[in-house]
């Protein structure tokens, strides 16, 4: 019986990692690790000295790091690491609701840009409905949930209609600051990932996920911020800080 229970566990493991939908090896140089002595979050590299996240992301003691793929990797090659100078939240950001969820986030230091590390455009229109996006964020081993996440994973979703995110998020208003991608109805298979994943569509940022029920490495429907809504906010604080 222990034989059996053991043989369980190690298939388990596998079984729970593996989704069709993710994949590998997709380069994406934009992608930022946020490090912190809470939990980690994912950021996007928009100019050479600024890196656009999630507002919700706590991050003490924060360490910025840029091309990244295995976090869990001391020895990693290609890995730019800086300090920061400061952290600017949107004004109209609460930490109770889900919208204005966004936070700049100041280097102290320009970034050497190459082949593992490049910025990202914001978008200048929005993203059509049924348009196909890149999810990208970093997720855990099954069996090692503590540790820093150990893989770069991508997951190409469609943006849906908000009435179709207001099916799958009946309890929240659905407004035109945020957009939804996914599938509906969302699966909401077990996992655990990097929180404030970006959604890039077209080669262009278009979304900083606010928040998910589920995983959106497995499809799941996640609302993410329109950054498009918010283009004239983020250019401001680069020029004025």
């Amino acid at each position: 019986m222990k034989f059996i229970f053991f043989w369980m566990l190690l298939n388990l493991s596998v079984a729970l990692a593996f989704d069709p939908d993710i994949t590998k090896g997709v380069s994406t140089p934009y992608l930022v690790y946020l490090k912190s002595d809470y939990l980690p979050c994912a950021g996007v590299l928009i100019h050479p000295l600024w890196v656009l996240t999630a507002a919700h992301c706590n991050l003490p003691k924060l360490s910025v790091m840029l091309g990244v793929s295995n976090p869990s990797n001391p020895k990693e090659k290609h890995v730019q690491e800086v300090g920061f100078e400061k952290m600017i939240h949107h004004s109209g950001f609460l930490i109770t609701a889900i919208y204005h969820d966004l936070m700049l986030i100041k280097l102290k230091q320009n970034i050497q840009l190459n082949e593992y590390t490049a910025l990202v455009s914001l978008p200048r229109e929005p993203a059509p409905e049924n348009s196909t996006c890149m999810v990208s964020t970093w997720a855990y081993s099954i069996c090692e949930i503590t540790k820093d996440p150990t893989s770069l994973q991508h997951v190409n979703i469609s943006v849906i209609s908000p009435n179709q995110c207001r099916d799958a998020y009946k309890t929240l208003s659905i407004k035109d600051n945020v957009m939804c991608v996914g599938i509906v109805p969302g699966r909401r298979q077990p996992c655990k990932e990097v929180t404030a994943a970006p959604a890039v569509c077209n080669g262009t940022l278009q979304g900083i996920l606010a928040m998910a029920d589920g995983c959106v490495l497995r499809a799941d429907v996640g609302i993410y911020t329109r950054v498009l809504n918010y283009v004239s906010w983020i250019e401001n604080v680069i020029q004025n800080n």
